[in-house]
């Protein structure tokens, strides 16, 4: 099950928004002034032109913490978001290197949350005792956010906690009025339960198989290990069917199948002669498909894609020769392409197990230290408190991670998508060819009504 619950990263970080137009370049220059080192240059000339003050909790004369939660030591899945503590604390060190952030230095506080509920209620509490935010946070289960949504400030107020999330996957969290999400939000807050509701799902890369791809049918690998993951394939579902796939088979998956069960789904393919398979679980569920496929002898699938899940090295060395040719869509600047985004080099420099959801954690950092240093270019250091964080948050307009991501408010999905390709134990961009760029048409996103705890019921 280690693995299996990755696939969620990859589920929603495939949705990040974005203003580009189709073919436009969203990338930075490593050698470049970017709009994050402007807003601090302004920010740090703000600095010794008056005493600091302990503005808030987890704000000192001398320091400003953040806290990151992250299910890490759950015995289900040992070690699933360390990425996101890992980054966290390398953003913590390089932002120190280069000045600190509102004069003072971040600190980083962790919180394990287990892939249980109430550690994570346990480290909102946490956090709200102790820090000004929560930044980089990915924690599965997190369905009472009370002690979040009603943390009060120094002063006694309830102003909240600001919670830039890398992603946020339980709908309590996702539709706080506190939170903000790199990985995108699919949700339309706020949820009603029980009924048919709008989802919005990016479909690009679908969209791109289909046109490159005509007539493609097969499988969809549900991922089932959660009530919440089984959940969320029923709108990708939708979302693939609207777009012109048609599905043979939609079999559940499981992240402690072994390879015997993978047989009977490959049996399927070769019954159908299907051409075409979606991975909803993690890599080593992709992994497992493809090797029986070449023990049963399959050549007649054309596409086999998977989610961003299998954009991990562990896909690479375990897959070998047997994961050549899948497709995997990404919704940021690749790793492979760091030297053209200064954002996506300070992050492949200072962190040495790569991960996406470590990528989206110090994406999450770059929009709480943007806040920050606008707040203190505009109104001096100890103008730092939650609720001008929130005020920044709800005013950020359109994010990019210095041009990392394509243009996000955090509160929504967009169309942005590149596509990669497993090319001679490689991860090669194939679309848009032209390096640091995504396809951004409008036409990506598209809405869908759906229950999807009614539609899961129905899923065999």
């Amino acid at each position: 099950m280690r693995k299996s619950l990755s696939l969620l990263v990859g589920l929603s970080v495939c949705v990040v928004a974005t203003a580009c137009s189709r073919g436009s370049t969203a990338s930075s220059s490593s050698t470049g002034t970017s709009s994050t080192a402007t807003t601090a240059a302004a920010a740090a000339s703000k600095c010794g032109s008056t005493p600091l003050q302990a503005t808030d909790i987890g704000i000192t004369p001398t320091t400003i913490t953040v806290e990151v939660m992250a299910d890490v030591g759950s015995p289900l899945a040992p070690g699933l978001f360390q990425g996101n503590f890992d980054a966290m604390n390398a953003f913590a060190k390089y932002v120190n290197a280069h000045g600190g952030i509102a004069c003072r230095t971040l600190v980083v506080r962790t919180w394990d949350s287990k892939l249980d509920p109430t550690e994570s209620k346990n480290g909102l509490i946490d956090a709200c005792t102790n820090a000004v935010a929560m930044v980089g946070n990915n924690a599965l289960f997190n369905p009472d956010v009370s002690p979040m949504t009603g943390c009060v400030d120094k002063s006694g107020q309830p102003t909240g906690l600001p919670d830039i999330a890398a992603l946020a996957n339980d709908i309590h969290e996702t539709c706080a009025p506190t939170t903000y999400v790199i990985a995108g939000v699919s949700e339309t807050c706020p949820v009603t339960n029980g009924v048919p509701r709008p989802e919005k799902v990016n479909i690009g890369a679908v969209l791109w198989y289909v046109k490159n791809f005509p007539g493609l049918h097969g499988l969809y690998m549900i991922p089932a290990d959660l009530p919440t993951t089984l959940q969320s394939a029923t709108y990708g579902i939708q979302g693939q069917e609207q777009a012109g796939i048609k599905f043979d088979a939609t079999p559940k998956v499981y992240g402690t199948d072994a390879e015997p069960a993978y047989t009977p789904r490959v049996q399927i393919i070769k019954a159908k002669n299907s051409n075409y398979v979606q991975n909803g679980s993690n890599d080593t569920a992709m992994i497992r498909m493809r090797e029986e496929a070449i023990a049963q002898g399959v050549t007649s699938v054309k596409v086999w894609a998977c989610s961003i899940a299998c954009y991990t090295r562990n896909f690479l060395s375990q897959g070998g020769a047997a994961v050549e040719g899948t497709y995997v869509p990404m919704p940021f600047i690749p790793f492979e392409e760091a030297s053209l985004n200064a954002q996506d080099e300070a992050y492949v420099s200072s962190v040495p197990s790569l991960t996406s959801w470590g990528a989206e954690a110090w994406q999450a950092g770059l929009a709480f230290e943007q806040v920050v240093n606008t707040i203190v270019a505009q109104s001096g250091p100890n103008a730092v408190t939650r609720a001008a964080i929130l005020n920044g948050l709800k005013n950020i307009g359109q994010f990019t991670a210095d041009g990392w991501i394509g243009a996000t408010n955090l509160r929504t999905i967009s169309p942005c998508y590149l596509m990669t390709q497993v090319q001679n134990d490689k991860f090669v961009r194939v679309y848009p060819t032209k390096p640091g760029t995504f396809d951004c048409n409008p036409s990506n996103d598209v809405t869908i009504m759906i229950d999807p705890v009614a539609a899961a019921a129905q899923l065999k």
